[in-house]
């Protein structure tokens, strides 16, 4: 039997109630016989270290029903929209799935009419009073009257951008998202679903009670008995990087442009918290999540041919039963190098950056992320069995 395969493009930053609403979907409205998603590593796109490690959620979507996890390299992960959906479907496609799903505010947004619609002048965007984001949707507004400013309906357009680009090798599965905004900060009371933003905000206040209600047991557990990370545990790693650097240095790491090393590096020493150098900082021009993703380029040493080269290998991270026997059928056929185990050549070599953001985390919590790791392998008896709300 062949076996076929519908995709999503995940951080699962955590693992939540939406995400297991959106698997249930993804088998409901396609043929497809097993769940492959690419998932961030250890940094996601908004510039941020994951709130628990790629194994750690990687875990929690295997319990939850995924059936093969594959990482979305950091080269891909931590990047604007474009380059992010660009990242995400070369990576499903050479893995050979058929579907793409995505959750968005509005599935039936006319994609067709916005990319036939897409600026052709980059200079359109080169003003210093909104940021690109702003510019951009505002003119895609003024030439098709479709409104395109819900974080999901953005980055649902940008997959669809990018399959057609690749030569449309998926068909798209738009599925409407249940629950929450994105960004909302907060869980509402006797809320079953709630953003990512929020759960992160109240895992890392020890708000339990609020959780409890919004993600799977098993993603409640985890995050109870694990070392949550964020910006702040790394500040002192980037301080030190922002004052022993040369301004010269930081210049030629990927997205410093327009002088803004010198503003990072000037808030630096004065900023007792990364909370207080993202104010120092932040202009009209730049946005929360391209500071913070200027950040962790600092922090990660990013250069920009390592960061634009796209997906260069397809890293496993874990699998059930079918997942593997999905990986035994495209194999021999796959149009990248699979990669079970982070040995040495590629740890010097194609994955030197995922690595590389491997062990920054690994200074903060102690847990070896990529040396001697092998794929989580998840018995389908222990499978999560339970009713979504």
């Amino acid at each position: 039997m062949t076996l076929r395969a519908a995709g999503i493009i995940a951080e699962y930053n955590p693992f939540h109630n939406g995400h297991a609403y959106q698997l249930s979907q993804v088998r409901t409205q396609t043929d497809a016989d097993l769940i492959v998603v690419a998932m961030s590593g250890n940094w996601v796109q908004r510039g941020e270290p994951a709130l628990m490690d790629k194994w750690q959620r990687a875990q929690a979507a295997l319990v939850s029903g995924v059936d093969l996890v594959v990482e979305l390299p950091t080269t891909s992960a931590v990047q604007p929209a474009h380059l992010f959906a660009a990242g995400g479907v070369q990576v499903l496609a050479a893995l050979g799935c058929q579907w793409l799903a995505f959750g968005t505010e509005h599935p039936d947004l006319d994609y067709g009419q916005l990319m036939a619609h897409l600026p052709t002048n980059p200079a359109t965007f080169k003003r210093f009073d909104q940021t690109y984001a702003t510019l951009f949707q505002g003119y895609l507004r003024d030439q098709t009257g479709i409104t395109l400013n819900a974080a999901n309906d953005i980055l649902g357009f940008f997959y669809a951008l990018a399959n057609r680009q690749a030569g449309s090798p998926l068909r798209l599965v738009p599925l409407p998202r249940r629950g929450s905004q994105h960004n909302d900060q907060r869980i509402a009371d006797q809320a079953h679903f709630a953003s990512a933003t929020a759960i992160r905000t109240a895992a890392l206040a020890d708000d339990w009670d609020a959780v409890r209600s919004v993600v799977p047991e098993t993603t409640l557990a985890a995050l109870q008995t694990t070392q949550l990370t964020s910006w702040e545990d790394f500040w002192p790693l980037l301080r030190y990087q922002l004052i022993s650097s040369a301004v010269t240095d930081l210049g030629a790491l990927y997205q410093m442009r327009e002088g803004v090393e010198y503003r990072l590096k000037k808030a630096a020493l004065p900023a007792t918290s990364f909370a207080a150098f993202m104010h120092a900082v932040k202009t009209k021009r730049y946005t929360y999540t391209r500071l913070q993703r200027q950040a962790t380029s600092v922090l990660l040493q990013t250069k920009p041919a390592e960061m634009l080269a796209g997906p260069q290998y397809l890293r496993v991270l874990g699998y059930n039963a079918v997942g593997r026997q999905y990986l035994h059928q495209i194999k021999k056929h796959v149009a990248l190098p699979l990669v079970s185990r982070a040995d040495r050549e590629w740890q010097q070599k194609l994955g030197a950056l995922d690595n590389r953001a491997g062990l920054v985390r690994s200074l903060v919590t102690g847990v070896a992320q990529d040396d001697g790791r092998i794929p989580v392998m998840f018995p389908d008896s222990q499978r999560l069995s339970r009713k979504l709300p």
